[in-house]
């Protein structure tokens, strides 16, 4: 009775764990009013690399006393164009302007200001914009929700005509130009927004001069500035694309000498465009519209360098990292599925024939150098993930050819990382490569999400702040990945205890996951760890025996939703820029915008399953699986029959990467970096469990002093004595002669489930064992072996 609720009561364990995680959030400290003015100057395409003492000396000084971060410019379209960049600043919210533009360009937009009276302006296309994005966008945004908030604000230029319009289109303050003294403009309103003009193009001369051209505009807007007033400096969009980070400086009371940041990124130093809005009006005392605003106050943080050359140069490299990060995670994808999908295609035949024959006739073992170099190569194949996160220790954006520097870097690792598993004592049995593998990429990625995740931020197997998905905690291919090495690791270690305790192990391995996974103060990943949780809870079922049936399909899904409507019951009752994504989503569905959520989920899934590299990986690794692995010749379901944990193992990594996908709006990604790990190693223990399939297994002492017969091995397989790991050239491993029954390797808990083997035969055909009849053919000689492990 014990046995059955054992599983029972260690997955509400892993619900009860996971949901005290995932409700113990940061809490954030409450903005204070801090201005009676807000100014904000917006410079198109301005980056931190356009910013030095010479040709922006105002904005350098600016950025000395102030403080200073790296600004994502993210909208509702790729790139965000100038125009785009100005209506989100004005939305709080991801926004686009209507009209089809060339994929990658952006070209002039003319916006349409009309001056009725002299003192404000009309936007006649701003109730158009409202509507386009409304009703065919689906972020929800309403264009005109930053002036809505204030009494009067005031424009300068036709972008921040853009920003500060009102949604049925009308501007409060406007002048087309900067005066050359705007005091009286600018405390004329408590918000005030200037178009400081666009540096754009790749020229540095042409960047510099329009560089200064702003910088000189910024100094007349900090001569006039009103008596305790806030100015943000922001390069609000890019210009063409490819995306790239840009300058925030904010200068004023409270602001100085810090890095800024925002609960949007959790991550020192970033901030999204979205944040501006609510940072002026939290600034100004205001209330914030909490239905428009995606957006969330940013405040300053302490330890940033005195020296602001050093300062400075953080964001700057970021940025460079964050634009060679785009270029090299395409092609770095693409390689790791050509590579994966070859080796796959390698290991059929060796497949075919890693089984050998117990008469006289059958094809010849394939040499065991050529299997031990195939191994080596799926060892490496499977630690390459891990490899590519390690390569961020070392600089390799800064080169001139940063591909080149990546591959070496990620190669060197592969290389050291595989000799290192080669080099440990239980590489010759057959879960050897596996555990340690598995526990190599646990260990890489747990110890990056402990330290800050500071590997994972703009990495090529990480997240870039260019695409304002996620700045902190765990990404999606790190999910993938530390699901996979975690459930793996469980499985192994709990193959080598007692079946009744295999489920203790997987939650004891599990359990810590879901916590690493979920915290906010870690992998701030509470879908992970949901999907995390439905993992853990069908690998503990079947872990001491049995496959994955539609019941513990069904209770894998309920332990997840435990665990979902726990963590959103306790989340929604935060205020709102504490909650986590779970509080967020229930709180939609209560004002009736859950269903923007689900579309862009939806949406997002599609598109990241059609143009993702990982899908090819999550493909290619499932076919490998079911039309080759499988198969009776493949020697996985051998493999499951005789190691039940590692079969649990594999099955709740499936569980879970699937969930994890789906339910985070990555299809196929958080699959496929699971696929990369899991795949190249159970096509390895594969090999192995085949090569063993024909193997004597030695007579056991039995307890009434007779001999065991067929009876079990030592648990670990492949360790026996003499054994000196699986051989493949027909010889005995064994220091004597290989007497004794051949039996079947089989666990107790999957009768039929290894069933592959051989027909029985031994002694009693007459003569000794391996003997055979007088053929030409060649004979191998049956081998005594440890391959065999019951229950």
């Amino acid at each position: 009775m014990l046995r059955r609720l054992a599983p029972v009561l260690l997955t509400l364990l892993v619900v009860a764990l996971g949901v005290a995680a995932l409700a113990a959030r940061p809490a954030n400290r409450t903005p204070e009013r801090t201005a009676d003015y807000v100014v904000l100057v917006g410079v198109a395409g301005l980056r931190w690399d356009d910013v030095d003492p010479e040709t922006t000396p105002t904005l350098w000084r600016m950025a000395r006393d102030g403080s200073i971060g790296s600004l994502s410019a993210r909208s509702a379209h790729r790139p965000t164009c100038p125009v785009d960049g100005w209506l989100t600043l004005g939305a709080g919210s991801f926004a686009a302007w209507p009209g089809n533009r060339p994929a990658g360009a952006c070209p002039a937009t003319d916006v349409v200001v009309e001056r009725p009276d002299g003192i404000g302006a009309n936007l006649p296309d701003q109730e158009s914009v409202v509507l386009h994005n409304q009703e065919r966008l689906p972020w929800g945004a309403v264009p005109g929700s930053l002036s809505e908030s204030v009494r009067c604000s005031v424009a300068v230029g036709p972008g921040a005509a853009v920003a500060a319009a009102r949604p049925f289109g009308r501007v409060d303050r406007y002048a087309p130009e900067l005066p050359a003294d705007p005091s009286g403009l600018l405390r004329s309103c408590v918000l005030s927004i200037v178009d400081a003009g666009t540096v754009a193009g790749d020229d540095p001369a042409t960047r510099a001069a329009a560089a200064r051209a702003a910088d000189t505009r910024l100094a007349r807007v900090l001569a006039a500035r009103p008596p305790r007033s806030l100015v943000i400096v922001a390069g609000v969009s890019d210009t063409e694309a490819p995306s790239r980070l840009h300058v925030a400086v904010a200068h004023g009371p409270g602001w100085e000498r810090g890095w800024l940041t925002s609960p949007t990124t959790a991550r020192e130093g970033y901030l999204q465009l979205v944040d501006l809005a609510p940072t002026a009006l939290t600034a100004l005392g205001r209330p914030l519209p909490e239905r428009p605003f995606l957006g969330r106050p940013a405040e300053p943080l302490g330890g940033r360098p005195a020296d602001l050359a050093a300062a400075i140069a953080g964001p700057a490299d970021a940025d460079r990292e964050a634009a060679a990060q785009r270029e090299v995670a395409g092609w770095f994808f693409g390689l790791l599925a050509a590579a994966q999908v070859a080796l796959g295609v390698a290991v059929l035949p060796l497949l075919r024939r890693a089984r050998r024959h117990a008469g006289p006739y059958g094809p010849e073992p394939v040499s065991r150098r050529v299997v031990a170099a195939v191994e080596l190569l799926l060892v490496g194949a499977a630690l390459a993930v891990p490899a590519a996160l390690l390569a961020d220790l070392v600089p390799w954006w800064r080169g001139d050819h940063a591909g080149v520097w990546f591959a070496a870097a990620t190669v060197s690792l592969v290389v050291a990382a595989t000799v290192l598993v080669r080099s440990l004592p239980g590489y010759a049995s057959t879960l050897g490569p596996l555990g340690a593998v598995a526990g190599l990429a646990t260990l890489t990625v747990g110890a990056d999400v402990l330290t800050g995740a500071r590997l994972q931020l703009n990495a090529v197997v990480g997240y870039s702040a260019l695409e304002g998905g996620r700045y902190a905690g765990l990404g999606t291919v790190g999910l993938g990945v530390l699901l996979a090495g975690a459930l793996l690791t469980g499985g192994c270690l709990a193959q080598r205890v007692r079946r009744s305790w295999r489920p203790m192990v997987v939650v004891a391995v599990g359990a810590p996951a879901v916590v690493l996974v979920g915290s906010p103060y870690l992998g701030a990943d509470s879908i992970g760890a949901v999907a995390l949780t439905a993992g853990v809870s069908v690998a503990a079922a079947i872990s001491a025996g049995g496959w994955l049936t539609l019941s513990r399909l069904a209770w894998a899904a309920m332990a997840g939703l435990a665990l979902t409507i726990g963590v959103a019951v306790v989340d929604v009752r935060r205020p709102v820029a504490e909650r986590g994504s779970l509080g967020r989503f229930l709180a939609a569905i209560g004002d009736g915008t859950g269903g923007l959520t689900v579309h862009r989920s939806g949406a997002a899934n599609v598109e990241t399953l059609v143009d993702s590299p990982l899908t090819v990986l999550a493909v290619a690794g499932a076919l490998l699986v079911w039309f080759a692995l499988l198969q009776p010749w493949g020697g996985l379901m051998r493999l499951f029959g005789i190691y039940p944990a590692v079969r649990a193992a594999m099955a709740g990594t499936a569980v879970a990467a699937v969930i994890g996908g789906v339910l985070g709006g990555s299809a196929l990604d958080v699959a496929g970096a699971a696929a990369a790990l899991v795949v190249p190693m159970a096509a390895l223990a594969s090999l192995r469990v085949l090569d063993h399939s024909t193997d004597r297994t030695r007579p056991e002492t039995a307890r009434d002093g007779g001999p065991a017969g067929g009876g079990a091995g030592p648990a670990d397989p492949g360790d026996g004595p003499g054994s000196g790991g699986p051989r493949r050239d027909g010889a005995p491993t064994g220091g004597g002669p290989a007497a004794g029954h051949r039996t079947e390797a089989r666990d107790a808990d999957a009768r039929g489930g290894a069933g592959t083997g051989p027909a029985t035969g031994g002694a009693d055909a007459g003569g000794s064992a391996g003997a055979a009849p007088e053929t030409g053919g060649r004979i191998p000689t049956a081998r005594a072996s440890s391959e065999v492990t019951t229950g």
